[in-house]
């Protein structure tokens, strides 16, 4: 065979293994809610030996992609606070092109172990119980920002107030800096601080996270893309298959009975990919 032909071939190979595995990714993490970019990284760095800054540029276009496109659908049906998501996007924003700025300075055994740490991080998390709590304190921070509002249940609005506006907005600089140094949503850090600190009803927290992670990504792929680690050959087959595996995930929650065994079986799965980041990230082999 022609050198020119398997080129071709073996170009066509890879892209379908990355099509293949992306969707897999996008149908973990919308099992999981943790996202695809954290099986994507694995994925790209350790089974098809790309470089964590291409893999991690990547990761950011499928966040925007994936994120722009579940937002809409949850901004039509008012759930999402658009005010809180525009204000605590500073934050992200500033966090992410800093965090993008001082990665592309990393050497890539340190960020792959870093990846694997809050990997394990974000997969414990996602199993936190999800309980709507109602602030009924009021701050006068939140109130000067316009940022209480409501959301609507079973044909009726619920009402809900914002608190500790400060911490918040502090701990929204860490995930936007850990999403622009590993090329994830970090939807989960981002939950913390709007469910736990901000104490907003956790649907609304999670609509707002996922209007967010896409601006915060863009910030991020920008950044990488001057610094020519976003390969338009690789990100295709990554978003696409991507999309695919997430809008599958969702119908499968959609008509599964218990996802509960799902996120069990899947964060072990994401555990595993996790210590090989890590165990390659220290031996310098990533």
């Amino acid at each position: 065979m022609p050198a020119r032909q398997l080129l071709i071939v073996t170009t066509l190979i890879f892209t379908i293994i990355i099509l293949i595995g992306s969707c897999l990714a996008g149908l973990l993490g919308s099992l999981t809610g943790l996202g695809g970019g954290f099986v994507i990284i694995p994925l790209l760095t350790l089974v098809l030996n790309v470089d964590i800054h291409y893999a991690i540029g990547a990761s950011l276009v499928s966040v925007i992609a994936t994120s722009s496109g579940s937002a809409a659908a949850f901004v039509k049906e008012g759930i999402t606070n658009l005010r809180i998501g525009m204000f605590l996007e500073i934050a992200t924003t500033a966090g992410a092109l800093c965090g993008a700025i001082v990665a592309v300075y990393i050497q890539t055994n340190y960020l792959a172990v870093l990846f694997g740490c809050i990997l394990i991080v974000s997969a414990l998390l996602s199993f936190r119980e999800k309980k709507e709590k109602i602030a009924r304190e009021k701050s006068l921070f939140a109130e000067k920002l316009r940022l209480n509002s409501s959301y609507p249940v079973n044909g009726g609005t619920v009402a809900y107030n914002v608190t500790k506006v400060g911490w918040g907005f502090l701990m929204m600089i860490f995930a936007g800096l850990i999403s622009g140094l590993l090329g994830i949503g970090s939807g989960a850090l981002k939950v913390i601080a709007m469910d736990s600190i901000m104490r907003i009803p956790f649907k609304v927290s999670t609509t707002t996270s996922n209007f967010m992670i896409g601006v915060t990504a863009a910030a991020s792929a920008v950044v990488y893309l001057q610094r020519g680690y976003i390969s338009p050959g690789l990100s295709m087959p990554v978003v696409i298959g991507v999309l695919a595996g997430a809008f599958a995930g969702s119908k499968i929650l959609v008509h599964s009975t218990s996802s509960k065994w799902l996120r069990y079986v899947f964060a072990g799965v994401i555990t595993i990919l996790a210590v090989q980041m890590i165990y390659h990230g220290i031996n310098g082999t990533i």
